[in-house]
């Protein structure tokens, strides 16, 4: 779901709409997003930037005039080096006035009616997870109304029993900060969420080409062919509706 938010911000479109029944499952098992209904398209311009530099090395015990030399090699390779960087494919400059998405879902600043841009669906990925995690939504009230209050004020828990995984927490903490520009992703979107502990040891380039951990079984009680006639017969009366526009992710 993480590099399926980050090709569409890479295209400049800000999903606004993530939640469970939007998500499906191919029959090789990785997933595909559907209902852009809500989407907010705009311009985005993808770039590469260098990653935070490494710690300074610790200071030598040795005298210096015993090592110049080869210090003097070291900080010449180090210069001639081109440093590492990663690619930021967020649109940053998008903004909304809209008030759109699931309830449980939109972000505080969609529930105080104010703008809003890409941060919506960093947020949107954390409510994901806490329902993933937990089987319900952290901010979830008795009716619409009392949701919206929670998100905007109520701050956010856990539940007491199973104290789950200390880095999912965090992540999850993280991307429900009430303030979108303290939110995990805001700044450099995809590349500072991959960069969370939680995503340790994962490499995302071979992700897609990785065997999913679920692949949904064939079905094993085919339509009986009177059965399926019927069907056919039933469809071809029916007019067809306009075609449904889907991206097929991963």
């Amino acid at each position: 779901m993480l590099l399926a938010l980050e090709y569409l911000h890479m295209m400049g479109i800000v999903y606004r709409d993530l939640k469970p029944e939007n998500v499906l499952i191919r029959a090789d098992g990785h997933i595909m997003l559907t209902d852009f209904d809500l989407s907010l398209q705009c311009t985005s311009t993808p770039s590469l930037e260098p990653c935070a530099a490494p710690e300074a090395a610790a200071a030598s015990c040795f005298p210096d005039h015993l090592f110049r030399r080869r210090r003097a090699r070291l900080r010449r390779a180090a210069s001639a080096r081109r440093p590492p960087t990663t690619l930021v494919a967020e649109p940053v400059e998008a903004r909304s006035c809209s008030f759109v998405g699931t309830h449980e879902y939109v972000a505080p600043e969609v529930a105080r009616g104010g703008p809003h841009g890409a941060a919506v669906d960093w947020w949107a990925l954390g409510v994901f997870l806490y329902e993933l995690l937990h089987g319900r939504t952290p901010f979830a009230g008795a009716d619409n109304e009392a949701t919206l209050r929670n998100i905007a004020r109520r701050p956010l828990s856990f539940p007491a029993a199973g104290a789950g995984d200390a880095d999912a927490r965090d992540l999850i903490a993280r991307l429900l900060a009430k303030d979108p520009r303290h939110r995990l992703g805001s700044r450099r979107g995809a590349a500072d969420v991959k960069a969370h502990p939680f995503f340790r040891g994962l490499n995302f380039a071979l992700l897609r080409s990785s065997r999913p951990p679920v692949v949904p079984a064939a079905s094993r009680s085919p339509l009986h062919r009177s059965q399926s006639c019927s069907a056919a017969r039933t469809r071809a009366s029916k007019p067809k509706p306009p075609p449904d526009t889907r991206f097929d992710l991963f």
